[in-house]
């Protein structure tokens, strides 16, 4: 059976980095965009980050761009945003597509063993779920990821355990981590 572990990715430089150099730790698995109403779940993200990371977390930052051309910059530019605005510190990957015949297939692995279960109830998130659904429309039955910021939760054994929209609160997500971590 496949596992987040046999996946590999070009970090923002160009080098291929397996995951199995992950093994062990808690990872959370995110697609980002620099330019998105969800761009600052980036500070939550590096606070969560900063205070787990010595007890076995790590956060990888896959940048995409598919959704609605909010990640428009190369990988250097995205970095010296990502650490300039919000001094980020965590693993950040090359830009990927992760819908579509180019997705990576890591997300597309990601996205099959946890798939979308919606955004949730209210106003906002019903708006979210027509915008996606026209954005999306391209990618017919390869839309994996509905929008940015969609996080993935893997244990230290390389298990999908959880996968949370953008539009779930960033307390939720840390408190998955923290249970996680034990």
């Amino acid at each position: 059976m496949a596992g987040v572990y046999d996946f590999s990715a070009k970090d923002r430089s160009g080098n291929e980095v397996s995951l199995n150099e992950y093994a062990g730790k808690v990872l959370l698995i995110v697609n980002t965009a620099t330019g998105c109403g969800f761009t600052p779940h980036y500070e939550p993200l590096e606070a969560m980050y900063k205070d787990l990371k010595d007890k076995g977390f790590e956060i990888l930052d896959f940048p995409c761009n598919q959704f609605a051309n909010q990640a428009p910059g190369d990988e250097e530019e995205i970095h010296q945003f990502c650490t300039m605005k919000f001094g980020t510190d965590f693993p950040q990957f090359a830009k990927i597509e992760v819908n579509g015949e180019n997705a990576h297939p890591l997300f597309a692995y990601l996205a099959t063993d946890k798939p979308f279960e919606g955004f949730g109830k209210g106003i906002k998130n019903a708006a979210l779920q027509k915008f996606t659904e026209m954005n999306n429309k391209a990618f017919g039955d390869k839309a994996y990821i509905k929008w940015n910021f969609t996080k993935f939760l893997v244990d230290r054994e390389g298990k999908v355990v959880a996968r949370f929209e953008p539009t779930v609160d960033m307390a939720e997500v840390r408190k998955a981590v923290e249970d996680l971590l034990g």
